[in-house]
């Protein structure tokens, strides 16, 4: 049922066309995501340590780890990736039917930098005024999220114009960089056309964001898509098979991935 009736859902959607982004406070269990938080650690290790050995960056600049998750056991939860609320909202904006096609993290850690302004997909026509919203970022962090240790800086209102409207826009001060603290069990949606970067993880711990990517029916991102195993697909619900419709079935989860999706920020 969610914890919002259908007119709340309606004013945030509203507020969405506006702003390009909603927060949802106190929205998913803190326990529940602590077991994600458990779960998440041994996958970004291997990253870091690769990445130490190399002497490199991280897969997304200094510091900073993209790393996908697999979809099973505590990743696998119906309860958050078919909330009736953060799917109600979805539909209010990106079309009804929508489909599941991202579970992934962005990490910074000590070391990290802050990101150029960008935006995470490019415009669906060149020049053309952008369109309605095509593809939505759900975004949930596995800590407490505040100036130390790599919050979001974003902006409202730049996802209805250009990347380069919006960053002129954003030199001139006509939009103002506007930095998101959250809390465990605290949601942002948002559309990935907004203007937005990473800020340094100053703290000596981990910062995991969790990204669920949702999109129309209609757009696919070949970079983008979630292998789904046979015997995790059979156990789960309708509407989270409805979700998940596009993305490959697998008979086994891979333990390492390509994680390609990095190279795509515009």
């Amino acid at each position: 049922m969610g914890k919002y009736d259908e007119s709340t859902r309606d004013a945030f959607a509203e507020s969405f066309e506006r702003d390009g982004f909603v927060l949802l406070r106190d929205h998913f269990p803190r326990a529940t995501l602590e077991l994600w938080r458990d779960a998440f650690a041994p996958l970004l290790q291997p990253h870091v340590d690769g990445a130490h050995e190399a002497g490199a960056n991280g897969n997304r600049g200094p510091g900073r780890y993209y790393v996908t998750l697999p979809f099973e056991g505590t990743f696998a939860d119906p309860s958050i990736i078919c909330d009736d609320d953060i799917v109600g909202i979805v539909e209010r904006v990106a079309g009804r039917d929508p489909v599941m096609c991202q579970l992934a993290t962005d990490t910074p850690v000590l070391g990290s930098d802050y990101q150029d302004w960008h935006r995470d997909t490019p415009p669906l026509f060149d020049d053309a005024p952008e369109t309605p919203s095509f593809q939505l970022a759900v975004n949930f962090p596995l800590v407490d999220v505040d100036d130390r240790n790599g919050p979001l800086d974003t902006t409202r209102g730049t996802h209805r114009m250009s990347r380069d409207d919006a960053l002129a826009g954003l030199e001139a001060g006509r939009f103002a960089a506007e930095r998101v603290p959250m809390r465990l069990g605290d949601v942002m949606i948002r559309d990935v056309r907004g203007l937005h970067r990473g800020t340094p993880n100053l703290s000596g711990e981990p910062r995991p964001m969790v990204v669920i990517g949702y999109s129309r029916a209609w757009y696919f991102r070949p970079e983008v898509h979630i292998d789904v195993p046979r015997d995790v697909l059979a156990g789960l619900p309708a509407r989270a098979r409805r979700l998940l419709r596009f993305n490959p079935v697998v008979e086994k989860t891979p333990r390492t991935f390509d994680e390609n999706y990095r190279q795509f920020a515009y």
